[in-house]
């Protein structure tokens, strides 16, 4: 499927290595410290000195983290290895979510499959409540077989989904086109893994193996360097990297050939689904 990502030469900015202002927090990686487990009764756990989380999934119930902070704009990385063998019906998460029925939702979604199959890689926004623009790929490797990190650029400008700093997708802020945009609620960061056999693997035909449960994906490697201000206004003045990150042309070309080559589905061209037009964002001019 065209060649390699992963084997050409991206210049990355390194957010980490710039001193952060004041209203910027940055989480270092150590999950005692920078999430609280929230739900599954045991099934997530923090081991060792804090650098791995693991997630698990049984018949009974799957499990979860957030963040401690709150974030309004910023660079949040996760290194994920996911389940291996036949992991059909299950998916582990990594997302950004405000609260709310009108909340705004960064996802990365991996939907699990069959043995032998490749993952799902779900994406999707949403902003005052309002999803529905999911672009799915495979990957160019097996994300079950080591940890890869999975990252969400995220400021008034645009969001950009990264997978080993390979852009994946741009979501650009069309608001003067009346496309609504995330940039008013504060988001935490979440992980989960869960139980979707009704729809997650092959529209629901493949369903869930319980006899190969739990079900573990790993965790480790998280980075935040975001706004914790509550004042949205402050956030909005930040002079931090991340503020200002854009895709030079080389990025550009990378991310055309990663839709072009392992893009799977793109809400953009649904015309089924959008009978009526697609979504304004989706035409030409406003890409």
């Amino acid at each position: 499927m065209g060649c390699n990502p992963g084997g050409r030469l991206v210049v990355v900015i390194t957010l980490w290595s710039v001193l952060l202002l004041a209203g910027v927090a940055r989480a270092a990686g150590n999950f005692y410290e920078d999430v609280d487990i929230t739900w599954g009764d045991g099934r997530g756990k923090i081991v060792g000195d804090g650098t791995l989380l693991t997630l698990s999934l049984d018949r009974s119930s799957g499990s979860g983290f957030q963040s401690k902070n709150q974030y309004l704009y910023g660079r949040f990385d996760m290194q994920m290895k996911l389940v291996p063998g036949n992991s059909a019906g299950t998916i582990a998460t990594f997302y950004l979510s405000s609260q709310g029925s009108q909340h705004d939702e960064i996802d990365f979604e991996f939907l699990g499959n069959a043995s032998g199959e490749p993952y799902t890689v779900h994406t999707n926004v949403y902003s005052q409540g309002k999803g529905g623009r999911e672009q799915q790929f495979r990957m160019w490797f097996d994300p079950t077989m080591d940890f890869h990190t999975y990252s969400v650029l995220w400021n008034p400008t645009h969001i950009l989904f990264y997978v080993d700093g390979t852009p994946i997708r741009e979501f650009k802020n069309r608001e003067a086109i009346g496309v609504a945009f995330p940039r008013a609620q504060a988001m935490r960061v979440y992980a989960s893994m869960w139980d979707a056999e009704e729809w997650a693997t092959q529209g629901g035909r493949v369903r869930t193996d319980w006899s190969r449960a739990p079900f573990t994906a790993s965790y480790r490697g998280f980075a935040a360097s975001g706004c914790t201000s509550q004042d949205a206004a402050a956030c909005g003045r930040s002079s931090s990297p991340w503020m200002y990150q854009e895709l030079d042309g080389a990025a550009q070309d990378r991310l055309r050939q990663v839709q072009r080559d392992y893009m799977i589905y793109n809400y953009c061209t649904d015309t089924y689904r959008f009978p009526q037009g697609l979504p304004p964002e989706c035409s030409a001019s406003a890409k």
